[in-house]
């Protein structure tokens, strides 16, 4: 395949105003299901928005693309926040169980409690991150005021962060599958550098002199 069908190819996929419903759909649920694969989909639409020219006015737009992203995201949020504030004792139950929901759900408390909500924005990025600190702050019955103003943040900063990276990307290297898949492997890395940092122990304080 040379450039130009595979520059074509990725401008059929994402051709449309119906990659916007996708995305968001995507997004929106993967908070549900962590295999799908949005950050890939929000990707490859900025890849090709980078290609948009007066000739090719059916490529995505940057900024309903982001808009799309972002609102989704903070939405699918919401809604996992919700379901497990009411979740009652099976959802507690169901998260004693899991060492990794226990101690997110633990963190997540003292974090927000000190206003250190920053934790939900590093979680956005982190393999399934999102899930388990929606569903710990639902489930650790903080009130919404805590949550979804970093949520909102979280969204924004993801959803700016892959819209750049697939924009970028289609500017350095083409709008071509390849600059998709070298964006999102960089979106894959700083996720597993958020996954690092959240998993790390917090420092315990140091001893009263």
């Amino acid at each position: 395949m040379n450039l130009l069908d595979s520059l074509g190819s990725l401008r059929s996929l994402t051709a449309g105003p119906w990659i916007y419903p996708v995305v968001a759909t995507s997004i929106l649920l993967d908070v549900f299901l962590p295999v799908l694969p949005s950050g890939f989909l929000v990707i490859t639409a900025a890849t090709a928005a980078a290609s948009a020219t007066a000739a090719t006015p059916d490529v995505p737009s940057l900024i309903p693309l982001l808009l799309c992203a972002a609102t989704a995201s903070v939405l699918g949020d919401f809604l996992a926040y919700r379901l497990a504030l009411r979740g009652g004792a099976r959802l507690d139950r169901t998260i004693a169980r899991s060492r990794r929901l226990s101690m997110a759900q633990e963190r997540l408390g003292t974090a927000l409690a000190r206003g250190g909500g920053l934790l939900v924005v590093l979680a956005r990025f982190a393999p399934a991150g999102r899930s388990v600190v929606s569903l710990g702050a639902g489930a650790a019955k903080r009130r919404v005021e805590e949550f979804l103003p970093w949520s909102a943040l979280a969204g924004i900063t993801w959803a700016s962060y892959s819209v750049g990276l697939g924009w970028l990307g289609g500017q350095w290297l083409g709008a071509t599958w390849f600059s998709a898949g070298v964006s999102t492997l960089a979106l894959f890395l700083v996720g597993g550098l958020a996954a690092y940092l959240i998993r790390r122990p917090p420092e315990a304080p140091a001893p009263a002199s």
